[in-house]
């Protein structure tokens, strides 16, 4: 029983054999590879191809939402696993949402069933393709670039290790057609008695019909991380998804969901209604040569309602400054970076002091420009 066995009410699951395979040329362990997007020796270099059978899907397939059976969220609280290492016999203790991990005695790589009697299987992975120096790399580039950063910040910021990570999305295809109705307007500038010019608005009744097909709106099926951070390193290239195969998340860790598809398709309908509405705006302002759109009122209807669970890739590292951790992700796919900065006082307050006297100045050579 090893120390990581604190958990008498744990689990014991297995784990599959094609995830642990072993170098046929120095007996290490073989690690998905993002580089080559198959399998690779970190101790003499040995890759190998991921094998997919004859027939097999080559991507995941859209699922007919009303046809999904597991749809409520998990609430897994502390449940836990043990997983019994087939190469070392080691017993370790995960977090019951884990897919897969590595043990942490002898390095093999421990892949999980993707689903359980409350969960359904992951349909496709998109894998990683940026490694860890790249990622390094990136954030580099990333930081130099945050303006409001102290300069000591981006000196001095290195990158600790990075982890790899699959998170769980879902994704949904929708057909929409909307009823809209509102007001549009279009501005003009006046002249008072005093000199000054103020802006006048016209306001026009509109109404019409607007149909948009929506591809792979995403929903993260993990709470476990930064929200906010995830949406900033989006969108993933999802239609370059893979069927599922528990080779490709060999040496990273993966999650499953805990965030289930009925409150997922509830999310994502709402991003798309927002999205809706800046297409309707943008629609009416175009048709009616207008500057404005109020009062807009829109009834939308979506069909042809489909989704695919995934697993995407996240680096996920943090750095430290005056003794505070700054935590930022890299999509492992894509390369963008996304994360929190400290921030210099003095810039922000020059910089906000700037855009004033800028806004000032424009102001006064507009009201020269129409008192002439």
């Amino acid at each position: 029983m090893s120390e990581f066995d604190t958990n008498l009410d744990a689990q014991t699951v297995d784990t599959l054999e094609e995830t642990d395979r072993k170098c046929p040329s120095c007996g290490g362990v073989m690690d998905f590879d993002p580089k080559t997007g198959g399998l690779s020796c970190p101790y003499c270099g040995h890759i190998e191809e991921i094998p997919v059978e004859k027939g097999s899907l080559k991507s995941a397939e859209e699922q007919a939402l009303e046809s999904a059976d597991k749809i409520e969220n998990c609430d897994w609280g502390v449940d836990k696993k043990t997983v019994i290492c087939k190469a070392c016999g080691a017993e370790s203790v995960y977090d019951a949402l884990e897919i897969s991990a590595v043990c942490p005695f002898c390095g093999s790589n421990q892949v999980m069933e993707a689903s359980d009697q409350n969960t359904m299987a992951p349909g496709g992975v998109v894998p990683f393709q940026i490694t860890d120096k790249q990622a390094s790399s990136l954030f580099k580039t990333w930081i130099k670039r945050k303006w409001f950063c102290p300069k000591l910040a981006k000196e001095s910021a290195k990158a600790k290790n990075f982890k790899g990570i699959y998170l769980p999305y879902w994704t949904f295809d929708a057909q929409t057609h909307s009823r809209y109705h509102g007001q549009f307007g279009r501005d003009k500038v006046k002249r008072k008695p005093d000199g000054k010019t103020e802006v006048v608005t016209t306001w026009y009744p509109v109404q019409g019909t607007h149909s948009e097909f929506f591809d792979d709106e995403l929903v993260c099926g993990s709470t476990n991380h930064n929200q906010s951070m995830l949406q900033g390193i989006e969108p993933y290239r999802t239609a370059e998804n893979k069927a599922y195969q528990p080779e490709y998340v060999a040496g990273f860790a993966a999650e499953r969901y805990s965030v289930g598809i009925k409150e997922a398709w509830q999310m994502a309908k709402e991003n798309i209604k927002y999205k809706l509405r800046g297409s309707i705006e943008r629609k009416i302002k175009k048709e009616n040569d207008a500057d404005r759109v109020r009062n807009l009122q829109i009834d939308a209807v979506f069909s042809k309602l489909t989704y695919k669970y995934l697993l995407l890739p996240v680096w996920i590292s943090s750095y430290k400054y005056k003794d505070k951790v700054y935590q930022f992700m890299v999509n492992g796919q894509t390369g963008k970076v996304s994360g929190k900065t400290p921030i210099s006082i003095p810039k922000v307050i020059i910089t906000v002091a700037a855009v004033i006297v800028l806004i000032i100045l424009l102001s006064i050579m507009t009201n020269l420009r129409y008192s002439g």
